[in-house]
């Protein structure tokens, strides 16, 4: 007996699919190492040094620390960017129903007001970053800017009566705010920009007590550099023979700890002024928005200093 024949016997694709797979995976490839290479574009460095100079000098106080997030645990800009971005997308949403010509002009007017605060808190994330994210950060600022002065354009325009004209000035917007928006992505989690560098601390170290070094060998009052496994670690050793253990690269970029600076009983990253307490790691100021892992640490009667991540059995 003939085995019963597929219920597709040939093929419903059609001939060009091929070439147009092919053609898409192109273009979203060459995409990806365009953005890829605004990382690499140091044609720009001689704007960066100048606006980052600008930016870290404005007076902004405690209100700096507020700006990157440090309060809230992560960069404060990725959660002011959903308001303005919500207007608009809301705006253009209206812009395609009769009658909503109010509305509209209602929810650009807001985003174009709450983007302020969202681009302020992007400027003091960028000027504390490394050089290839600051030249795509750069880039990903001019283009929300871009967005910005066309949708403002779009609320003066409706204003005047304008309607069409704003319509068209605000589709353009949104679609330059969009490629913003994936340069920001790409900014992030491509490139690393906001991410707590510190976090895989946790997952490198086998659980117990592990020797670290004699005591005698760590300076009184200087912090130096240990390594557990794969780990380095920032120890400090306070006159009355207590030690503190932190994880040496800064939750902020990487920064190597040990070589910051010690005073009241708080450690200061060489590379972008983050403050962490030695005692638990707790970030005190500057653009680290996690704390540092700390470790538990005892001495053992041989007097060998010995670590474990708290909780690690």
């Amino acid at each position: 007996m003939r085995p019963p024949e597929p219920m597709f016997s040939k093929s419903t694709e059609s001939p060009k699919s091929p070439r147009l797979r092919r053609l898409t995976a192109g273009c979203v490839a060459a995409s990806v190492q365009a953005v890829d290479s605004l990382g690499r574009w140091s044609r720009i460095d001689p704007l960066i040094t100048p606006v980052q100079r600008l930016v870290r000098a404005l007076p902004l106080g405690r209100a700096r620390d507020v700006l990157h997030g440090r309060q809230i645990g992560h960069p404060l800009h990725p959660v002011l960017v959903q308001v303005p971005t919500g207007a608009w997308l809301s705006a253009a949403l209206l812009d395609a129903v009769p009658g909503s010509a109010r509305q509209s002009r209602l929810l650009i007017g807001v985003g174009v007001v709450t983007a302020v605060p969202a681009a302020w808190a992007g400027w003091v994330d960028w000027a504390e970053q490394h050089e290839q994210q600051m030249r795509t950060g750069l880039v990903h600022a001019v283009a929300n800017g871009v967005a910005i002065g066309l949708y403002t354009g779009s609320w003066i325009a409706r204003g005047r009566g304008r309607t069409g004209w704003g319509r068209v000035l605000a589709y353009t917007g949104f679609g330059v705010m969009g490629a913003a928006g994936a340069i920001g992505g790409h900014l992030a989690y491509r490139q690393g920009a906001g991410a707590n560098k510190a976090e895989p601390v946790p997952h490198l170290v086998d659980p117990g007590w592990h020797a670290l070094a004699p005591l005698v060998d760590l300076p009184v009052g200087v912090p130096v550099r240990r390594e557990l496994g794969e780990v380095p670690l920032l120890v400090f050793r306070h006159a009355d023979d207590r030690v503190d253990v932190l994880a040496d690269r800064c939750s902020h970029l990487s920064g190597p700890l040990s070589e910051g600076t010690v005073q009241d009983g708080c450690v200061t990253c060489p590379w972008h002024g983050s403050v962490f307490r030695l005692a638990d790691g707790w970030n005190m100021g500057g653009p680290a928005t996690a704390p540092q892992p700390s470790f538990d640490v005892r001495t053992r009667a041989d007097g060998t200093v010995e670590v474990r991540l708290p909780g690690a059995g």
